[in-house]
């Protein structure tokens, strides 16, 4: 009975993590990263501002754990790369493995695109700045040349942005995922034969 209901506290503190998260992310893409203050997540949420302060201390330490939570596929993915031989497939591979990864980071990308100065000023910003070098040095080809530098840098860039950008574009979300996924692989792949 005791370890039953010593389960049920951790997955509602997960729960509400989560929750919070999510709010917090509603939010500041509702207002801006600067006018949205944890009251006023606290508020949305329906608890006290000590409930908050128990998952979090401040806001800029909600928008890290959304971003290491993203990070997380990010760096196995990195980790698998650098286990697998630099082939054209693997390459493919990888992106397609971006791309899963991105699924559900649409909304941490918009907050990327409409809060710049704020991601220069957080900690996560050089970090994931880091990582996506990482990542474009798995993508490029052995002797690669400027173009093929941009070429591969574009495909990361267009598996970024292109969920953002098409978000208001008629079509369905999947069909979406995959026309960015076949021009990222396009660009890779178009590297590698030049």
């Amino acid at each position: 009975m005791v370890t039953g209901s010593s389960s049920k506290p951790q997955q509602r503190r997960g729960d509400t993590r989560q929750r919070i998260q999510d709010v917090a992310l509603e939010l500041i893409a509702e207002q801006g990263y600067e006018k949205t203050s944890l009251r006023e997540i606290s508020e949305r949420l329906g608890v006290t501002k000590a409930a908050l302060y128990y998952h979090f201390k401040t806001k800029e330490d909600i928008v890290v754990s959304l971003f290491e939570d993203l990070m997380t596929p990010i760096d196995e993915l990195i980790a698998w790369a650098k286990e697998q031989p630099s082939t054209l497939e693997t390459k493919r591979e990888i992106l397609t493995r971006y791309g899963t990864a991105l699924t559900n980071a649409a909304p941490l990308f918009r907050f990327m695109q409409e809060n710049q100065a704020q991601m220069r000023e957080l900690s996560i910003g050089e970090d994931f700045k880091h990582r996506m070098k990482d990542l474009l040095d798995h993508l490029l080809p052995e002797n690669v040349t400027m173009t093929n530098r941009v070429r591969c840098f574009s495909a990361l860039f267009s598996m970024h942005a292109g969920m953002f950008v098409l978000k208001d574009v008629e079509g369905d979300l999947e069909e979406k995922r995959k026309a960015i996924l076949e021009v990222a692989t396009d660009l890779v792949t178009q590297a590698h034969k030049s």
